[in-house]
């Protein structure tokens, strides 16, 4: 549904993207993530033909978007940077106006959205009375009105209560499952995009830093925690072999890169350790998504992902 090809952006002199790729396939929600200023704002505005590419390709739904525009965005809605309404007119007569300026859509499809985001009984009441809550569904509602094939959502969570947040993933997943939309979720909400998205890709100053599956991110960690008879000594020893580069408490260990659990519990066995149990611990996507904040800019990304 989404594909970029060694896409680079320079805004005069500074280097926006640099040498970007990735693929979303159909039926997949795609995490898209990195910190402010990173290149989210521009990879997205690219595949919505906002902003056009330095070099490289963008194709979405299969079309160049530079060269195709209106074909490659058919089928595709968004909610990108912050959503804008007339405060002073209904939900209702929104949507109508904002349909207007592509293709004027029917009352039916209009009311068979606003029913499906659950504004039904607030869509003849003006836009200014509505909660932040109401305003995200009526966004989403307006990027619903072309029946998408594909929808990307920059920050659809964001200034959400807690309860918003608990609804806007509902719909999130109800988008995929009722709806069969592919999606493309950038948010900087690291527990939403957890449990929500199948695979996901880290930029750092226009560069990918990881693209990959979540099964992936908890199975990269390299935490090990250890029972054994005297912790310290066997933590001492398995620096100075260097197999580890810390220890902590609980007896947590984490282990130099290269190294897996068996040659540590190898080497254990020989320094003549009592060993009682040995577990690797799996890393949620905040630790991870920080470990990668924290590499240096011009290190490699992982073989998996060059």
């Amino acid at each position: 549904m989404i594909e970029l090809r060694q896409v680079t952006k320079r805004f005069g002199e500074r280097l926006a993207v640099d040498d970007l790729s990735l693929r979303v396939p159909a039926g997949e929600i795609f995490g898209l993530l990195g910190h402010n200023g990173a290149g989210k704002s521009t990879a997205i505005g690219m595949m919505l033909g906002q902003v056009w590419p330095t070099a490289g390709r963008v194709l979405v739904c299969g079309h160049d978007v530079t060269r195709q525009r209106r074909l490659a965005l058919r089928k595709v809605g968004a909610i990108f940077e912050t959503p804008a309404f007339y405060d002073y007119l209904s939900g209702w007569r929104n949507l109508e106006i904002f349909s207007s300026y592509t293709a004027r859509t029917a009352p039916q499809r209009i009311r068979e959205v606003i029913d499906w985001v659950g504004l039904t009984g607030r869509e003849h009441t003006k836009v200014k009375t509505y909660s932040h809550g109401m305003r995200a569904r009526l966004a989403l509602a307006q990027a619903l009105l072309p029946k998408p094939e594909l929808l990307i959502l920059d920050e659809p969570g964001d200034g959400l209560d807690p309860e918003g947040i608990h609804e806007m993933r509902q719909t999130i997943r109800r988008l995929r499952d009722e709806l069969g939309l592919t999606l493309l979720l950038s948010s900087h909400l690291l527990n939403e995009v957890e449990q929500l998205c199948t695979r996901i890709l880290v930029i750092r100053q226009g560069r990918r830093v990881f693209e990959g599956a979540l099964t992936e991110v908890k199975q990269a960690g390299n935490v090990v925690r250890v029972e054994v008879g005297d912790f310290a000594a066997a933590a001492a020893l398995l620096r100075e072999c260097g197999l580890i580069t810390g220890a902590g408490e609980g007896g947590l260990l984490t282990l130099a890169a290269g190294v897996d659990t068996a040659q540590v519990v190898k080497r254990l066995v020989e320094l003549g350790m009592p060993i009682y149990q040995v577990v690797r611990q799996e890393q949620n996507l905040e630790d991870f998504y920080l470990s990668l904040m924290k590499q240096d800019v011009g290190a490699p990304a992982p073989d998996h992902v060059r």
